[in-house]
């Protein structure tokens, strides 16, 4: 090829590479002008221009991996630091994590000073695992960060955390820190490095030191609540309350106390914390809402009515979210037609579905129940989940009206729709249950364990079934042990185990699994169970009264009422 086209055609081929790292990210403007790249003293050759062209072209093909392999070729005979960047960035958008690798350290070797080779580089061998390897690179990009120490420190272990090895990389943050004894992020680092290594003790130590050098640093605050909430979370309670008081204009760590208190179930201290972050940000929505959801929580409705409404004065970003809350509001107080109105104005948005639910379950409870089906029918559904939403939605208004074998068939047609939805089989096994149908409950359950083995409630449902109809008790016994083996708190997997027990003559083991179910919910059906088992054992008086108070409750009661009815005159 004419050596005149060649000298036409190089700077073409050179720009198709990534653009000469002439400032690499990080370096301030100084130090670029005080480096000037080294090129090596290659003269072109034929079949060096034609390896560029072919690079490219692959490229443009989408041949990833042939266009990572000549460039590497290229950078390795050209030595070139331009080429070596250039056949780093293929390899990494190839994902081919070893070439890259070694174009990175190849650029690093043929640029010393450009950060971005080293970072390359340093990350590759700390996703490979190789941090001993690592250290030097990530020794002289601290090292040459000069007034961005600080920033570099923070970002340390979001670069380190490629790595599986959270005890090496704990060790390799607290060398890497030697030199900054001073720095408060150093410790910050070694203080993430440790709770990532479930080193509690180190994590506190460091962050402490942190917090002492740099007392007014509140994200090494929040950051030292987090880590005493892991062992107590009265300390991180008394930390907060003690930093807040010296710096009470402590915005962000007030969010965070807040928030652990509302974690621990102390709504009043909570909404205190948010009414005083709300002083200090009057028109700031997020918080006013917070106020009215822990007002709800405290059942103070005129408070979270107020605030609600002020956060819908304030153009919040989801008004439906906030108008679903109103309309719960009003539906805890017995307003219904307002709640109604509420839940219709939600138009858009996550609750959208779930306030026109609320609308039909509304209507329902007026004695208006083809009315109320008739809204949920005429509901767009985007996509599976919400089709199914609705399906079950409408079912569960069939059976409030004990139209059990409509349910039945509504979840049938369902099913033929989406055949494998494990919510519309599970529902339409327990409607087969209620008709009598024990061979479509199996069936459905079965291919729901199938689809999804860690369903908990599939298991023991067809083991409580087969307890319920006196048949396969063994085989109900193992279902009912799964299923609490999933969810072991579960209390009605834990009545049912009690259930199980009873039925199988284990009277004193069944006794204990439905007392504990009971103290955990005191459900009317697991009151008839432990009733039944009571009065059994010989303890009539409690049996007596446990019915007694959860008819109080559950008047109507069916499966409550039918037990009493077969031991009491």
């Amino acid at each position: 090829m004419n050596l005149k086209i060649l000298g036409v055609l190089l700077p073409l081929a050179l720009a198709a590479c990534a653009q000469i790292p002439a400032r690499t990210e990080g370096e301030p403007s100084e130090q670029i002008k005080a480096r000037t790249l080294k090129l090596p003293g290659q003269k072109l050759t034929e079949p060096m221009l034609f390896d560029f062209l072919l690079g490219e072209t692959a490229l443009q093909r989408g041949e990833t991996e042939i266009a990572t392999g000549i460039y590497l070729r290229l950078a390795k005979t050209t030595r070139d630091p331009r080429i070596a960047q250039r056949a780093t960035e293929v390899a990494l958008h190839s994902r081919q994590p070893v070439p890259a690798l070694e174009a990175a350290m190849l650029w690093a070797e043929l640029d010393p000073d450009a950060v971005s080779a080293r970072q390359t580089a340093a990350a590759l061998l700390v996703t490979a695992d190789r941090l001993e390897e690592a250290r030097p690179h990530l020794e002289k990009l601290l090292a040459s960060e000069g007034n961005n120490i600080n920033e570099a420190f923070m970002q340390l272990n979001s670069l380190l955390a490629r790595s599986a090895d959270k005890a090496t990389i704990l060790e390799l943050v607290l060398h890497l820190s030697k030199p900054y004894p001073d720095l408060p992020e150093a410790h910050f680092a070694i203080s993430q490095a440790a709770w990532f290594a479930n080193q509690s003790d180190i994590a506190l130590v460091e962050m402490n030191r942190a917090l002492a050098l740099r007392p007014n640093w509140e994200t090494a605050a929040i950051y030292l609540g987090r880590i005493l909430q892991r062992t107590s979370s009265a300390r991180a309670i008394e930390f907060y309350e003690d930093y807040l008081e010296t710096y009470p204009k402590a915005n962000d760590t007030r969010i965070s106390y807040a928030r652990l208190l509302v974690a621990e179930k102390n709504y009043l201290k909570a909404r205190d914390q948010f009414q005083k972050l709300l002083a200090e940000n009057p028109a700031n929505a997020d918080i006013i809402l917070a106020v009215g959801l822990l007002s709800t929580e405290l059942r103070d409705y005129d408070a979270a009515e107020a605030n609600f409404k002020k956060v819908l004065e304030l153009d919040y970003r989801d008004p439906g979210m906030v108008r679903f809350y109103l309309a719960g509001i009003y539906e805890k107080t017995r307003q219904i037609d307002t709640a109604m109105e509420w839940y219709r104005s939600v138009t858009s948005g996550n609750q959208y579905l779930p306030a026109q639910i609320r609308y039909a379950v509304l209507l329902a409870k007026q004695g208006k129940t083809d009315e109320a089906r008739q809204h949920l029918q005429q509901l767009p559904a985007t996509n599976e989940q919400q089709s199914a939403q609705l399906i079950i939605a409408e079912a569960q208004l069939l059976r409030e009206a004990g139209a059990h074998q409509e349910v039945f068939a509504l979840l049938s047609r369902g099913l033929e729709k989406l055949p494998d939805y494990p919510e519309l089989l599970y529902d339409r096994a327990l409607a087969a249950d209620k008709i009598g149908k024990p061979e479509i409950l199996e069936q459905d359950l079965r291919k729901l364990i199938q689809l999804k083995p860690d369903h908990a409630h599939a298991y023991n449902a067809l083991g409580y079934s087969f307890t319920e109809h006196n048949r396969r008790l063994p085989e109900a016994l193992e279902l009912i042990e799964k299923a609490s083996m999933l969810s072991p708190n579960d209390p009605y997997i834990m009545d049912s185990l009690g259930w199980i027990h009873y039925r199988m003559g284990n009277l004193s083991q069944g006794v204990d699994y439905l007392r504990r179910a009971f103290v955990i919910y005191p459900d009317p059906e697991i009151a008839a169970h432990l009733g039944e088992a009571l009065w059994i054992q010989g303890t009539k008086d409690e049996a007596k009264e446990i019915w007694d108070s959860a008819l109080k409750s559950h008047p109507g009661n069916e499966a409550l009422l039918k037990t009493m009815k077969k031991f009491l005159p």
